[in-house]
């Protein structure tokens, strides 16, 4: 599969629809924050009320925590990004959930803002390829040059998310809206960090990479 991106928004909309996109990702776990806080108020058992008030809490924060790297500005503009502060953000955002498993491999270096915010959000994509869970070994090559990044997920009912599938092959003729702005942002900051996304399909497993594009079509 090679990326056949088409479809464009507007600043003010590609903006709004992030802005509802980050939202949804918190308000389940701010929302068990309040449960908790009314079950202590009614009375109910501290230790429960307390572990669901802690657990949400962090979840909360790993939550805003990689919305900060992956969809943010992280800096002025041009600024550079520690691949150790993305690897943290994937590992946290993982654990948390409980979900997946996630090794990650290769040179850490402090690498243009918007490479860092494709891997982060390519991995979102490839979690989601994995919806029952299982395993995503992240693979980064020469980040600071002629860059690769390589995701390969292993798990039950694996598929790539269709809403993704179609943006990239360029088939997708719905607007975008607060479930496809995601995907739609990962191969938006493909294109403006010259790279070129592309995903294979195996019995065992799905493998998700980002390379430059000269690099791509040469292979």
């Amino acid at each position: 599969m090679t990326s056949k991106f088409n479809i464009s928004l507007s600043g003010p909309d590609l903006a709004a629809l992030l802005c509802s996109r980050v939202c949804h990702d918190v308000i389940s776990p701010v929302g068990a924050i309040n449960n908790g806080l009314e079950l202590l108020d009614e009375g109910g058992t501290d230790a429960d009320a307390l572990d669901l008030i802690r657990t949400s809490a962090l979840n909360a924060s790993v939550r805003l925590k990689f919305a900060r790297l992956a969809f943010g500005a992280s800096g002025s503009a041009g600024a550079s990004i520690d691949t150790g502060e993305a690897e943290k953000a994937a590992k946290d955002f993982a654990a948390a959930e409980k979900k997946v498993e996630v090794t990650w491999s290769g040179p850490r270096a402090i690498v243009a803002k918007n490479r860092v915010k494709l891997l982060l959000n390519l991995f979102l994509v490839a979690y989601g390829a994995i919806p029952r869970g299982g395993n995503a070994d992240i693979v980064l090559e020469n980040p600071e040059g002629d860059a690769r990044f390589e995701i390969t997920v292993k798990g039950r009912m694996m598929r790539v998310p269709a809403k993704f599938a179609a943006l990239a092959e360029g088939t997708e003729e719905e607007a975008i809206d607060a479930h496809s702005v995601q995907p739609y942002y990962t191969l938006l900051l493909a294109e403006e960090a010259g790279m070129k996304i592309e995903y294979k399909i195996y019995e065992d497993r799905v493998v998700f990479t980002a390379s430059m594009a000269g690099a791509a079509e040469a292979a």
